[in-house]
């Protein structure tokens, strides 16, 4: 028998890899010395663990290991071929990603001066299966937002948010002071929603169950987009034929996901996939603030998560590479999500960056 100091530097494997792989049952000890809880190893183990090891290099999650570990060595192999399939696939979208963030970001001291302006257009529904809306959406002269509310104050949260957002419509903003002023009205939000929040219920859904809303807002400046960005409600842009997620979920199962203890595809069906780790009205939660640059040709897309957990990813990009305008996009995609059987309230902003025929702002339509 090997000490787990011993086994880790014979595998190859850290002792805290080798107490989490335990917990999760993916490689268990031999014997756990009942008196100290000192674990200890068996030779015989090592092959499992360097195969662990070596899955782990290649960046495979540790639910998709647990599987190739319980298979036989030829139907393992193939698991592992088809792994790794999907890896160069998703390789290769990231690599667009990539290229698309670095032109984002890269200094831009001679681009293009034709003024933009945007056109957009809003839609919530009820859905198929709930009784009430907690959805809130915006579309005004500048402020695009879509809110999510969640627990019994959940419709007066999300509208309170969004609220909190709309002065900026009437506000003369510049892309270097719009951050300082959008940090300013979500707090607000913030506050508006916590106003709501019954003495006796915890802060927010992220603490079991209260009152609070996710919050997800651009606000056009004439030449940019600033973000404001909590909860697990999205926004998309549709640049060059491609559909680029520019938000990331503030979840249980995205965390798991980031840290590879969950699979992507796992995602969808986990129990704690509506888990939020962040929302308006949960204290100490703070928000993703950034500038967002824009090309004439793009379509922004705001949506909740009665279309993003029921409405695939290509099948969002087809809908909206396909509408001839803002308003039929709205429409289509929230007839997706209900023709998907509507599980829950469905939102959607859609806006275009066009080339304006009049002074830079907004026309709504």
């Amino acid at each position: 028998m090997l000490t787990i100091g011993a086994f880790a530097k014979a595998s190859r494997l850290s002792p805290k890899a080798l107490r989490l792989y335990d917990e999760l049952e993916l490689l268990r000890p031999a014997r756990v010395d009942p008196g100290t809880g000192y674990r200890y190893y068996a030779t015989e183990q090592l092959g499992r663990a360097r195969l662990v090891a070596w899955l782990r290099r290649l960046g495979m999650p540790l639910a998709r290991i647990r599987l190739v570990c319980a298979l036989e060595p030829g139907p393992a192999a193939r698991e592992i071929g088809a792994y790794w399939a999907g890896v160069e696939a998703e390789t290769a979208a990231r690599r667009d990603l990539a290229a698309f963030l670095v032109d984002q970001l890269s200094p831009s001291p001679g681009k293009d001066t034709t003024m933009l302006e945007l056109r957009c257009s809003a839609l919530t529904d009820t859905g198929l299966v709930r009784e009430a809306n907690q959805d809130s959406v915006h579309a005004g002269a500048r402020v695009l937002a879509v809110a999510d509310g969640c627990g019994p104050g959940g419709g007066p949260a999300s509208t309170a948010a969004v609220r909190a957002l709309t002065f900026l419509d009437d506000e003369p903003l510049s892309a270097g002071g719009v951050l300082n002023l959008l940090e300013d009205a979500v707090e607000g939000a913030a506050r508006a929603v916590a106003d709501l929040v019954p003495r006796h219920a915890p802060a927010g859904a992220p603490d079991g169950g209260g009152t609070g809303s996710t919050l997800t807002a651009l606000v056009w400046t004439g030449s940019q987009l600033a973000l404001v960005h909590i909860g697990d409600s999205r926004a998309y842009v549709l640049r060059d034929g491609g559909l680029f997620r520019i938000t990331h979920d503030h979840t249980v199962v995205q965390s798991m996901i980031d840290e590879g203890r969950l699979a992507p595809e796992e995602a969808a069906t986990h129990p704690q996939r509506a888990l939020l780790l962040k929302a308006l009205g949960s204290a100490a939660s703070v928000p993703d603030l950034r500038l967002q640059d824009v090309r004439p040709g793009d379509r922004y897309l705001l949506c909740s998560d009665g279309l993003s957990t029921v409405v695939p990813e290509e099948g969002i990009e087809r809908l909206l590479a396909s509408a001839p305008d803002p308003d039929t996009a709205v429409r289509a995609l929230v007839g997706a999500a209900n023709d998907a059987g509507g599980p829950d309230n469905v939102s959607c902003v859609v806006a275009d960056v066009v080339e304006a025929t009049r002074p830079a702002g907004l026309r709504v339509g």
